[in-house]
């Protein structure tokens, strides 16, 4: 299927379908609002679009440029001083475009009741074969147990429990400056490169107070904030709440994290041990009211310790500052953050991530510029999903849009080809049209079926 390269049909249908979402979106607006001009050539919306294109086309952006069959009209050097342009706020680009979405695609679908929340995680971004990489710092890779050189990928999403949108970001290297290996450029401490990299140097649970402010002035509605224990502790908790959210999150069972209960401090392992658990085939074992205690003040919460299916002896703290709801609903609350897992896996396997082939910059900007337009791929596919109501996964669709084009290539080639040899069998060899079409459908019975389907098809 592969044996036709894409030409300038397949560019178009990409293209328009991008176009369709930055219209209906007002992207132009958008990237004004975020401080992404150009006074000449090329605008810049057009350059994103450009961007937008290469993961479909399956190409680099280095390929594309020296096919001949590329239409971008400018140099990659146009493309390089956008993705470097440290003025520009792509937080502020992203957040607006998923409240969009949100208000025009999602919530109208929904009803009043369903639950929306904010999802915190981070995700390892390696760059281990990079020495010069602005900000590069030595961080512990947890799925495979390793220290590696990279950054740690903090973000901020919404979900209403079916469709994910990501709100905002930050590649986090590391506060301490003996495990930074390669250290930020000087920016005016007023510019939006400045407040980036200063971002990345702060502590993970203050960085995500941060993007949790952007979130909010994006203006979606959420009641809660979900994440996993790596963020829980009483003073994200206290901070959250402030904010005027609920938190519901995986708590460590660490005797260091300790909460009021009885009038006494104690942690959870110690809780678990004063009370009868529940028997039979329950969800949970165990549910007690605590209170969140910092600097003398109070928060109420439910801390609900649930069965581990991976380990029947073990057990899972989970804690909610709404104590109105039961144990089974905060069970069903916090299972909607899996969507940022599926998210990370998506942005990664499909939408070219981590890909080297079209991120190997060193500048800071421009690494935090191509995660911004791999998650506004991201909302273009959740965008179509959701208006079709398509239950395939998003990286199913990703790879049947794909797909969809190289057939539709390789139709139209075969389609063009045999309409040209039929013209030029009658006006230079003067055949008839039963000779024609025998020496045609002897070429098509030579095809492959799967070929033969495609050009049936055209």
């Amino acid at each position: 299927m592969n044996i036709i390269p894409q030409n300038d049909y397949d560019a178009s249908e990409i293209l328009s379908t991008i176009s369709r979402f930055f219209k209906q979106f007002d992207i132009v607006k958008k990237l004004k609002q975020s401080n992404c001009k150009k006074a000449k050539g090329i605008s810049a919306v057009e350059v994103l679009k450009y961007l937008f294109t290469l993961v479909f086309k399956g190409r680099s952006m280095y390929m594309d440029q020296r096919l001949s069959s590329s239409e971008a009209g400018f140099s990659d050097d146009t493309a390089y001083r956008l993705l470097n342009d440290g003025r520009i706020n792509w937080n502020h680009l992203i957040s607006s475009t998923a409240a969009d979405i949100a208000n025009q695609v999602i919530l109208p679908a929904d009803s009043d009741d369903r639950v929306k929340a904010f999802v915190v995680d981070d995700s390892v971004i390696s760059r281990n074969r990079s020495k010069n990489v602005e900000l590069l710092t030595k961080v512990f890779d947890h799925a495979h147990h390793i220290f590696l050189n990279g950054f740690r990928m903090l973000t901020i999403g919404w979900t209403d429990g079916e469709s994910f949108l990501p709100l905002a970001a930050s590649l986090l290297s590391s506060e301490n400056p003996d495990t930074r290996i390669k250290e930020a450029r000087p920016f005016n401490k007023r510019s939006n490169a400045y407040k980036r990299r200063e971002l990345s140097m702060t502590k993970g649970t203050d960085a995500m107070i941060t993007l949790l402010k952007t979130a909010k002035a994006s203006g979606i509605p959420a009641d809660y904030v979900l994440f996993d224990s790596w963020f829980t502790s009483p003073k994200t908790i206290f901070a959250i709440k402030n904010l005027g959210y609920d938190v519901i999150g995986m708590v460590k069972k660490s005797p260091k994290m300790t909460f009021e209960y009885d009038g006494q401090m104690m942690p959870l392992t110690e809780i678990y041990k004063k009370n009868k658990k529940r028997r039979g085939r329950s969800k949970y074992l165990l549910s007690v009211t605590v209170n969140v205690v910092k600097d003398g003040e109070k928060i109420p919460a439910r801390v609900v310790y649930v069965r581990n299916r991976s380990n029947r002896r073990e057990y899972l703290c989970l804690i909610s500052t709404n104590t109105d709801i039961d144990e089974n609903e905060i069970i069903r609350i916090y299972g909607k953050r899996w969507k940022i897992e599926v998210f990370f896996k998506i942005c990664k396997s499909y939408l070219n991530l981590v890909s080297p082939s079209e991120c190997r910059a060193i500048s800071y900007d421009a690494m935090t510029a191509h995660m911004s337009i791999v998650f506004m791929r991201y909302m273009m596919l959740a965008v179509e999903q959701r208006k079709s109501k398509d239950q395939r996964t998003l990286g199913e669709l990703f790879l049947y849009f794909v797909d969809e084009i190289a057939d539709i290539s390789f139709a139209e080639a075969l389609s063009l080809l045999t309409k040209l040899f039929r013209e030029e069998m009658k006006d230079y060899f003067d055949l008839d049209e039963a000779e024609i079409d025998r020496m045609i459908d002897k070429f098509i019975t030579a095809l492959r079926p799967a070929m033969r389907r495609q050009l049936s098809a055209a």
